[in-house]
């Protein structure tokens, strides 16, 4: 089919499109707005700016804040004090490279914190484009069906979580990483998705949860893979589904396990102290940070010494129901629309398809009523959503019950298709705008569009020139999506409550 190519153009114009108009507008809000004297780590910066420190800092220092802080911190000073180690590496890693390799003909204009910054609008810029094609392609493998898989990644180029993927935070190169090994591991390219996925566990701690994906994999082609002799040639090849599944899980948690060995050889080992500069010294007497160089803490002597673990605890204060508090209302009610659709999205796929969620999606589907046998249903209803509903679900429950549950937004938003699917489908479904010929792509003349005349229809955009004739559902879905990217530039990039 043809459609593919340039709907893939489509979506890389909509994705640069989009990327390049949150940048100019937290530019423009940052300048507008004045910044809300948050209770932030602020560390103190030890090389005087200069003009084009300045320079820098007007145009981008609205995706220096909150969490932002800690990983450019990361990136330019690593891990001087124990609550650091809530961030993982990957993300400060691939900043430090850019700012040393890419930008390294700036040196003698930008101090490396300018340059750190600047990484972070070029390389977030660049994963959530690819991101956005990765989850087109993914959708294709999935859903098989281009249309559904064409919203779909228009959807995400609008995101809920846009100020997260833009501002130095890790959203964009884990979702990049995440929809990448899906499409590898659609393709039966197990190798590669595990690689993918153990670098997703080196950028945020719930990518480990992504082994699931291998190993409901593996299982599912044990048990529809013909044996001979059945139950005798299932028993011979038991002994290789488990040894695979074992490296499986250790290849993903890998990187886990080795962030917390580093700590553990920082905090827990005696060695050489490390020279910390005074300022920071200072800030973590003031602050009550730990240092490597202080008193051994407690989780040195757990039986399982998880840093990790400890700071979510301690500093985060990160739990079983601690959230669910009367002045986390409005924290709740944030995280409402991205819950609802999670929550509606597994009930419309569990009601369709109760044979197949039974059976956790390990057998093949004979088909529905309506289909010929052998041939399952395409789109949101397609077997292969099963797992990753069941996936997204898990960390919906997880989110709500142990974390802040405020960030579900972008946990999600970085983390699963669904959130993007199930907007998709519904649209499809119920926008009688969507269902004439003229709207599927590369079929008719660009109407409305400011995309370019070579470009195929792009629905997203149609929809919201015929705002005032869209469905209820078009107009809840789409504008959820639009007030939460503008909503979050304007409060996230003046350290306004939006985290």
């Amino acid at each position: 089919m043809q459609l593919g190519e340039p709907s893939q153009r489509e979506v890389l114009r909509f994705a640069v499109v989009c990327r390049s108009l949150t940048l100019l507008l937290q530019a423009l809000f940052n300048t507008l707005i004045p910044d809300h004297a948050a209770d932030a780590f602020s560390p103190p910066c030890l090389v005087p700016a200069g003009l084009g420190d300045r320079l820098v800092e007007w145009l981008l220092g609205g995706l220096s804040r909150w969490d932002a802080e800690h990983f450019l911190f990361i990136a330019e000073h690593g891990y001087i004090y124990e609550h650091s180690f809530a961030f993982f590496p990957g993300f400060p890693l691939a900043l430090r490279a850019g700012a040393e390799l890419l930008l390294w003909p700036l040196q003698g204009l930008l101090t490396l914190h300018s340059r750190l910054l600047l990484t972070v609008s070029l390389l977030n810029g660049l994963c959530s484009v690819l991101a956005a094609l990765a989850l087109y392609q993914l959708g294709c493998l999935v859903l098989r069906c281009r249309r559904l898989a064409f919203l779909s990644a228009l959807l995400f180029c609008l995101s809920p979580a846009n100020v997260f993927l833009a501002s130095g935070y890790s959203e964009s190169l884990f979702a990049l990483l995440v929809f990448r090994a899906m499409s590898q591991l659609e393709r039966g390219r197990s190798g590669w998705s595990t690689l993918f996925f153990a670098l997703a566990t080196g950028v945020r701690s719930n990518g480990i949860i992504n082994a699931g994906f291998l190993l409901h994999a593996q299982c599912r082609d044990f048990l529809s893979f013909p044996s001979p002799g059945s139950l005798r040639g299932a028993l011979q090849r038991l002994p290789r589904l488990v040894a695979f599944l074992l490296l499986v899980s250790l290849g993903v948690g890998l990187p886990f396990a080795l962030f917390q060995l580093y700590a553990y050889s920082q905090f827990c080992q005696p060695h050489l102290p490390r020279l910390i500069p005074e300022p920071f010294v200072q800030l973590a007497k003031d602050k009550g940070y730990r240092v490597p160089a202080g008193d051994q803490p407690s989780w040195c002597t757990w039986r399982l010494p998880l840093i990790y673990t400890y700071v979510q605890d301690v500093y985060w204060n990160v739990g079983f129901l601690r959230y669910f508090e009367l002045r986390q209302v409005p924290n709740f009610l944030l995280a409402g629309p991205v819950a609802m659709l999670g929550a509606w999205a597994a009930w419309t796929y569990v009601t369709a398809n109760l044979q197949h969620c039974l059976t956790l999606g390990l057998l093949r589907s004979k088909g529905r009523g309506d289909k010929k046998p052998g041939k399952p249903p395409s789109g949101f209803h397609s077997p292969q959503v099963f797992v990753y509903v069941a996936h997204s679900t898990a960390l919906l429950l997880f989110g709500a019950l142990f974390m802040h549950v405020q960030v579900l937004t972008r946990f999600l938003g970085s983390s699963t298709p669904i959130v993007y699917w199930f907007p998709a489908h519904l649209l499809q479904d119920w926008e009688p705008l969507l269902w004439t010929q003229e709207t599927v792509p590369g079929k008719a003349p660009v109407v409305c569009s400011l995309l370019g005349q070579g470009a195929p229809k792009n629905p997203i955009w149609r929809l919201l020139c015929k705002w005032r004739s869209c469905s209820g559902i078009t107009r809840a879905i789409l504008g959820y999506f639009l007030s939460y990217w503008l909503l979050g530039l304007l409060l996230h990039c003046n350290f306004l409550p939006w985290t």
